[in-house]
């Protein structure tokens, strides 16, 4: 008998700070691994930037690192996968494969004001229908509106269909099947859908709200499914199918396999973004919360999620570390936060860029409350690690108004999960049972998992259930009258933080 070879699927996690490639095999295991960070560009306060050539070259060297490491060649590799920062825009030239502009990252506020104008006498429901967003400088419409006017000579150049535009997958999506040279140019539903020119319910772009935007159709991507063969590779990959893409939250739903109505999945990064599957329907919002795609899989009916975006939690230990100086590493906060039983009576809410879900507010500024001269640098530690916990509790809440879906247990993943302070700290304060999978990269696995199940590595969902492991778990352990306490106090630190920033 003839041992067939190893099956290995690559995916690339084009992140907020960072690019990253994963090998796993047929069970989903994590053969190799290699990871770059790129530039964070702050022109002016509350504007970020990326450039999208370094974050390119990024990518292609965390590929010939992870084939490295693997001690593989690209023909080895059954399929490639795409995940991706979501909403951050690009728009650059067909001809010359150059950005026209640095990349402008979901985190900037530049189009605050634009946001509002285009709002009118509706204000910030104005697209909601239709795209199930709220008017916010969060989404890539505004970004690309906001390019096409301020760079000089660009709007012409779009309108004579010179221009490309893009969110982070479709430029990596273009590069990898040979850019200049035949580069396919496409997006899936899910970045689509954050970009707010999508109709959620036809998965088309919006013909009315691109009017509105002033946005010309010509330099716009083909929306198509998460998991479907959109390529070949050339260059270092050739002959590999590009396969996946999906916006970074919507994978890891999927490598979390939250396959079923009413499971849901909390991704701890430089954001944290908590996602309940809602099934084969879009669940309008009235709380804040924003109607998603979940993903779709080839021909197949879309899913639909309910999130909830928060805009700083790992964030705000890279400010205490960076800005302020108070730790040296982002390990070290664990175990000073432990040195101390509780916070005392100091909350922080990083509204650094305004707040996101539940509030909407671009007006918001970060704070720091409670302050007497009780509190030490250790008290201030466990306040930056309470805010993302805090900040979970009131999407949970959120959820539970618009679906009236009681989450009972909550998987976990990203970065912050090897705290297990927090971890702790989120079970208490949501009452029940946080999980964090034996692959915490589950973001990198959904899009593996999604050019898997498109190129015949998996043949369903239920297989890819059953690679599902529990590595651990932390169940609620603060009494109901405690958590309700802190959580009055939590509020009105929020409420403290509105107001501060006035558009000039």
């Amino acid at each position: 008998m003839t041992e067939t070879a190893p099956i290995y699927v690559a995916a690339i996690d084009q992140g907020t700070t960072s690019s990253r490639c994963i090998i796993f095999d047929q069970s989903g295991a994590i053969v190799a691994v290699d990871q770059r960070e790129h530039r964070q560009i702050f022109p002016k306060p509350g504007w970020v930037e990326h450039d999208a050539t370094e974050i390119w070259s990024k990518v292609q060297a965390v590929v010939t690192g992870a084939l490295a490491n693997a001690g593989l060649r690209a023909d080895q590799l059954s399929a490639l996968g795409i995940t991706n920062q979501r909403e951050t825009t690009v728009l650059w030239d067909r001809s010359t494969g150059k950005p026209v502009h640095n990349a402008i990252v979901w985190q900037d506020t530049r189009t605050s004001a634009l946001c509002t104008e285009l709002g009118g006498t509706v204000g910030q429901d104005r697209f909601r229908e239709t795209t199930g967003l709220p008017l916010a400088s969060y989404f890539s419409g505004p970004k690309a509106a906001w390019l096409l006017d301020s760079v000089p000579g660009l709007r012409q150049r779009a309108a004579a269909g010179e221009i490309a535009f893009g969110t982070m997958d479709s430029w990596l999506i273009w590069n990898l099947t040979g850019g200049t040279d035949g580069g396919v140019h496409v997006t899936d539903v899910t970045n689509a859908g954050r970009t707010m020119l999508m109709n959620l319910e036809t998965l088309q772009w919006d013909s009315s709200i691109l009017a509105a935007m002033n946005i010309p159709e010509a330099i716009l991507p083909e929306i198509r499914s998460s998991a479907e063969v959109y390529g070949t590779a050339v260059g270092q990959l050739a002959g590999v199918p590009v396969a996946s893409a999906l916006g970074d939250q919507q994978a890891a739903v999927f490598g979390q396999t939250c396959y079923g109505i009413g499971e849901a999945k909390n991704t701890y990064g430089t954001g944290s973004f908590l996602l309940l599957n809602t099934g084969s329907r879009p669940v309008p919002s009235k709380s804040g919360l924003l109607t998603t795609m979940g993903y779709q899989l080839g021909g197949e009916p879309p899913v639909y999620c309910l999130e909830g975006s928060i805009a700083i939690t790992g964030a705000l230990v890279q400010w205490f570390r960076d800005q302020l100086g108070i730790i040296q590493s982002a390990d070290e906060i664990e175990p000073l936060a432990a040195s101390v039983e509780d916070n005392g009576g100091a909350y922080i809410v990083p509204a650094f860029s305004g707040l996101f879900a539940p509030y909407w507010r671009s007006d918001a500024r970060g704070v720091i409350t409670g302050l007497t001269r009780y509190v030490t640098k250790a008290h201030l530690a466990r306040a930056v690690l309470e805010a993302t916990s805090w900040q979970t509790r009131e999407v949970v809440d959120a959820m539970y108004q618009d679906s009236g879906v009681r989450i009972t247990t909550l998987k976990v993943d990203g970065g912050m999960t090897v705290n297990g302070l927090l971890m702790q700290h989120q079970a208490d304060v949501l009452g029940v049972p946080v999980i964090r999978p034996v692959i915490a990269e589950t973001t990198c696995l959904g899009a593996a998992y999604a050019a898997g199940l498109a190129t015949g590595v998996w043949s369903d969902l239920d297989e890819l259930r059953s690679h599902w492991r529990r590595d651990v778990e932390w169940t609620p352990g603060m009494s109901a009258e405690r958590r309700e306490r802190e959580f009055r106090n939590w509020r009105k630190a929020v409420e403290r933080s509105f107001g501060w920033h006035e558009e000039d």
